[in-house]
């Protein structure tokens, strides 16, 4: 048994010798190793071994077997090698050739220009608050002294899921749950979308907004000028003239619109600002002494002031963009520009 492992042992390596693709190396594999191998039928011949030699017979075979599988993995790997280096040798690359340069996005202009916003309040202090999308009736009219019946409902052009949801109409709703659970000194800005149902040149469906709250002790409307003065000048430039026109808004009082000199016409007067000279840019006010008793603050002892514009209309005016659909349609004309 031991004369005719060696036997097949010698055979087996002169035939490694001669093996030069995958195909001879799994023949090889079955005739010595497969279910009708040679070195099969020898462990199948074991039982014909006296007891006493089996052991050592035995073991001779399985190193031999070891041996084979190990012999078969290496062949196999050089084989690989080989036609690996043959396919590289057929399509030789120049490595010292620059390499072609992919075109690479840019980041849309709505997203500049709040990334913008964001960097000026967060480095005059403000914390950046973010809240639901749909909201509670209570958090975005009621709590923000607008009862059921209040006509200024219908300025928002509301999106309603049920009679007590919505899709919020300004990130207001925000403040209000800042102000539930956090105590006076409070200084935050709230980005993000809002909805109402309108369509135009100016308006859409959806649309992003930055809304501001500062709340402390002898918080005065000077503090809201300097605040927002420094703001335009910031985003636009130090030569921007602007201006606090009287208004009304539920939750401040008194209220204010701020409008810069129009962009366009530098305030002669043209068909954007309506020949007036001035674009209104954003509205604010001090927080209304009803909206602090409504979050349990007491309008005796704090005071603050509230701010909202409008993402898209800072851009298109930042840019001179006429129309507010082109944010939304994807053009890659017009977002290449950016």
């Amino acid at each position: 048994m031991k004369e005719e492992i060696e036997k097949i042992k010698r055979q087996s390596q002169l035939e490694l010798k001669t093996l030069l693709s995958e195909t001879d190396i799994y023949q090889f594999k079955s005739r010595y190793l497969g279910r009708n191998g040679s070195l099969t039928q020898l462990i199948k011949l074991l039982k014909n071994v006296p007891p006493g030699e089996r052991a050592a017979v035995g073991a001779l075979i399985n190193a031999f077997k070891d041996e084979l599988e190990e012999q078969i993995e290496q062949a196999l790997s050089q084989v690989h090698a080989a036609a690996h280096n043959l396919k590289v040798s057929e399509h030789t690359v120049d490595v010292t050739l620059p390499g072609r340069q992919l075109p690479l996005g840019g980041r849309h202009p709505i997203t500049i220009v709040a990334d913008k916003i964001i960097d000026i309040f967060t480095r005059l202090g403000f914390e950046i608050v973010e809240g639901p999308e749909v909201e509670l009736d209570f958090f975005n009219f009621e709590a923000l002294n607008l009862p059921k019946d209040h006509p200024a409902r219908d300025m928002h052009d509301t999106f309603y899921i049920s009679d007590d949801s919505l899709l919020r109409t300004h990130t207001s709703p925000v403040q209000i749950r800042t102000m539930q659970v956090t105590s006076p000194p409070i200084r935050i800005i709230c980005p993000g979308k809002v909805y109402r149902c309108d369509s135009d040149i100016s308006h859409t469906p959806m649309f992003h907004q930055v809304e501001g709250l500062m709340v402390d002790e002898d918080i005065s409307f000077g503090d809201l000028k300097g605040l927002l003065t420094t703001f335009v000048h910031q985003i636009f430039n130090e030569d921007t003239r602007l201006r606090f026109r009287p208004s009304f808004f539920p939750f401040t009082e008194p209220s204010a619109e701020v409008d810069i000199q129009c962009v366009m016409c530098r305030g002669k007067g043209c068909r954007v600002c309506g020949n007036s000279g001035w674009l209104e840019i954003l509205g604010s006010g001090m927080v209304h002494p009803q909206v602090f008793r409504n979050v349990g603050y007491d309008p005796e002892k704090v005071t603050g002031f509230a701010f909202g514009l409008g993402i898209e209309r800072i851009a298109m005016l930042k840019f001179g963009i006429n129309d507010i659909r082109l944010f939304f349609e994807n053009d890659y004309r017009f977002l290449t520009q950016f």
